[in-house]
């Protein structure tokens, strides 16, 4: 289980958040009384969940939970009273927050917790797939690079350079990239450098 963040001026509140997180599996959440300890903690750590229970005394907390947002990958879970979560909630709600009125129920807290926590989840998943995707991108350039290298400076056609680059990857059972990656090394200017 990931960790979560209680940004929480009280005490009451701070041991009931804390216990209910602790049920979702959260033993140990950072507990911090201020907006700024919040934005500290957050550079430090990655959180799954940050919590924030309006208002913190140094700031309502709306711009904390847009801070979580656009520098964390944590679900964030704004809790308001009932009053201002039909204002402020569906502002925030557009960037990503997930806002709670007060009262709530313990059931009720929960299971936004969890909806919370299932954001962080599936933003991971779409991150993680971003990255191979990011990935794919940059070995597919290396490879255009090493080729239009092996065409302007070695005068292979095209064909011949994607065979050689194809052929050198299965030899060796590394990745084009790789083998890319290698041609362009070889031939950096002062090096002397074979291609075959």
């Amino acid at each position: 289980m990931g960790l979560a963040l209680i940004a929480s001026a009280g005490t009451n509140a701070n041991e009931y958040l804390a216990r209910h997180a602790a049920e979702l599996g959260y033993t140990r959440p950072v507990i911090v009384a201020s907006g700024g300890e919040a934005r500290r903690r957050l550079t430090d750590k990655d959180f799954e969940v940050v919590i924030i229970n309006a208002p913190l005394p140094d700031e309502f907390g709306h711009e904390l939970a847009l801070h979580a947002v656009e520098k964390s990958h944590a679900g964030v879970l704004f809790l308001v009273k009932s009053g201002n979560a039909e204002q402020i909630g569906a502002k925030l709600q557009e960037r990503g927050v997930l806002a709670l009125g007060k009262p709530f129920s313990a059931a009720q807290f929960r299971q936004a917790m969890q909806m919370a926590a299932s954001c962080y989840r599936r933003l991971d998943i779409l991150r993680a797939e971003n990255d191979r995707l990011a990935d794919k991108i940059a070995q597919l350039r290396l490879v255009d690079r090493a080729k239009c290298f092996l065409i302007e400076h070695k005068g292979y056609t095209e064909a011949d350079a994607h065979r050689l680059i194809e052929k050198r990857a299965m030899d060796t059972r590394r990745s084009r990239g790789d083998v890319a990656r290698e041609i362009l090394e070889e031939n950096e200017p002062g090096t002397e450098g074979q291609i075959l």
